[in-house]
């Protein structure tokens, strides 16, 4: 048996690479449809600002009464409503969330029941019939706890907190019961392998796990919430919009007046929104490697880059 070899010559082999490869010209991809949406929004921006500015709107009236002692007042009572309502929120919340997952039938019925009332119903329609419960109880008769005319007992005060506080626990029950059925039950089997109560493995292993789930939709929550007390107002409660309301009836600017408002729920809505995402950056720092740049991060990186001389290194 024989192999024929075939014979190779100095012409079978490949050719040399070049000796300059020639450099690739990238041309940038023009996204037209960009520029298009850019000139069209504007164009909708300025006639929007062309309307307002035909008509008689009194913008000094806005500076004049932006820092009034009773938008102040107003402002003040807005928030300190927006943090009991939340506290009162979050701690129902954690307890219905624990109560639904419970294997106990009827403490988990109690909890879906609760939640499938308030999350049906509006929280306007709450703060009224909270509001108005007077007209059918005279009295408030708790035994020999506590018993007083219904009227001095439901305060504007006591009527939003039991309003807005009840009905937010529905909301972040569910918001709880998401965290909590996200960590792996690994984590329960171990943790009751190696002894622990069902209490101490919720306080030690399962809530912090789930707080990086239930965090960023607390924030929102709560930013909603400041917004949401906007609609005490008509349970006689003097937050920032019956504030801004009074003062326009009175001064003749009732719209500047709603402007003003509006422009103080803007700044208040940032802050928290800027406090959210720092919390927010807390609990990650053990789901990823690196922690994204804050905004102040962001602009000193921005002010360097453009003091930097061109062709120096870092």
């Amino acid at each position: 048996m024989t192999v024929d070899i075939e014979k190779t010559g100095p012409e079978d082999a490949p050719p040399p690479p070049a000796a300059g490869a020639e450099a690739i010209k990238a041309v940038p991809v023009r996204h037209y449809g960009r520029y298009v949406a850019a000139v069209v929004a504007i164009a909708l921006f300025g006639l929007i600002v062309f309307a307002f500015s035909q008509g008689k709107i009194n913008w000094g009236a806005i500076p004049d009464y932006f820092f009034d002692n009773r938008i102040l007042e107003g402002v003040f009572n807005t928030l300190v409503l927006t943090v009991l309502s939340m506290l009162i929120g979050i701690l129902g919340g954690v307890l219905l969330a624990v109560m639904r997952l419970s294997k106990n039938p009827v403490t988990s019925s109690i909890a879906w029941f609760y939640i499938w009332f308030f999350r049906g119903t509006p929280v306007l329609v709450q703060l009224i019939v909270w509001f108005n419960l007077g007209l059918v109880f005279e009295y408030i008769n708790l035994g020999p706890v506590y018993r007083d005319e219904w009227s001095d007992f439901m305060t504007p005060m006591l009527t939003a907190l039991l309003g807005l506080g009840l009905n937010e626990a529905a909301y972040m029950a569910e918001i709880c019961r998401a965290g909590l059925l996200s960590v792996d039950e690994g984590q329960t089997e171990a943790s009751h392998a190696l002894g622990m109560s069902h209490g101490k493995t919720l306080r030690r292993v399962i809530i912090p796990q789930a707080m990086r789930v239930i965090v960023p939709p607390t924030g929102n929550e709560v930013i909603n919430m400041l917004k949401t007390t906007s609609l005490v107002s008509v349970v006689q409660y003097y937050e920032l919009l019956r504030q801004a309301q009074d003062i326009g009836q009175t001064s003749g600017a009732p719209v500047e007046m709603l402007f003003l408002a509006a422009a103080w729920y803007l700044i208040l809505t940032s802050v928290l929104s800027v406090g959210q995402y720092y919390i927010e950056r807390y609990y990650a720092r053990g789901s990823s490697r690196s922690l994204p740049p804050t905004p102040w991060q962001k602009i000193k990186t921005s002010v360097f880059s453009l003091r930097r001389p061109k062709g120096a290194t870092a």
